[in-house]
């Protein structure tokens, strides 16, 4: 008399449900109650990918090596006794592929600024699973706080230039959920912009005037003091 199936419970035995490329993981399906012979049948997606029959009360084990973005997903396993409809689903496990962060750009609108001005830094990693968190630096010292961007744009940080010591070099570093990797930015340096001096759009005014009157004293000439001229010969 062949026991009544149960829903069996699927287990991750070796690895971890965040994968990085290349790693193997294995998954463990046993229904317990159930009176053997059982076959597994491991599904991604609704898709079959391996099957095993247990003639005893062991699990089934099942490996798998993660390759490519197809192979991270929903996993289900299920239970069934041979030639028989039906059959009892697990639970699911899903993985996740982590990928490395790569270098971030440290970049900004200017590159330009002077004292008393506002200006803008943005840190971005082109790769590198989500999320991806960002922290500025000026020299060694840390710019609070850092940021945690969950989706693929830019870390924005605004900064307000008060002295000769804000012109310092700027850097940044970007961290994943890949383990014991960090990655640093180039370093960026704004320069001093040169101040104009408030007297020289007076100067090119007053110069600009003189020009406008030599100009009409020219060409008065020949309209109003030749004239005059001769008039008083």
């Amino acid at each position: 008399f062949a026991e009544m199936l149960s829903n069996p419970k699927l287990v991750l035995v070796q690895g971890t449900m965040n994968v990085v490329m290349k790693q193997n993981v294995t998954l463990s399906c046993l229904s317990q109650p159930g009176s053997p012979p059982v076959r597994y049948t491991l599904f991604k997606h609704n898709q079959q990918v391996s099957a095993l029959n247990r003639s005893d009360l062991t699990p089934a084990l099942f490996t798998l090596t993660i390759s490519s973005d197809s192979d991270v997903g929903e996993y289900k396993c299920k239970a069934e006794y041979n030639n028989s409809s039906g059959g009892k689903y697990s639970n699911s496990l899903n993985f996740t592929l982590i990928e490395p962060i790569s270098k971030p750009v440290l970049s900004s609108p200017t590159s330009q600024a002077k004292k008393g001005q506002n200006v803008t830094l943005s840190c971005f990693s082109e790769n590198g699973s989500l999320p991806i968190t960002y922290l500025f630096f000026k020299g060694k010292q840390n710019i609070p706080p850092q940021k945690t961007m969950h989706k693929r744009e830019a870390a924005v940080i605004f900064l307000f230039i008060d002295s000769l010591s804000d012109f310092g070099t700027y850097k940044c570093k970007a961290s994943n959920s890949f383990p014991n990797i960090t990655k640093y930015s180039n370093g960026f340096n704004f320069t001093l912009a040169e101040e104009r001096s408030h007297s020289q759009p007076l100067i090119i005014s007053l110069g600009l005037i003189l020009s406008l009157l030599i100009i009409g004293f020219a060409l008065a000439i020949p309209f109003f003091i030749i004239p005059l001229y001769k008039a008083s010969e």
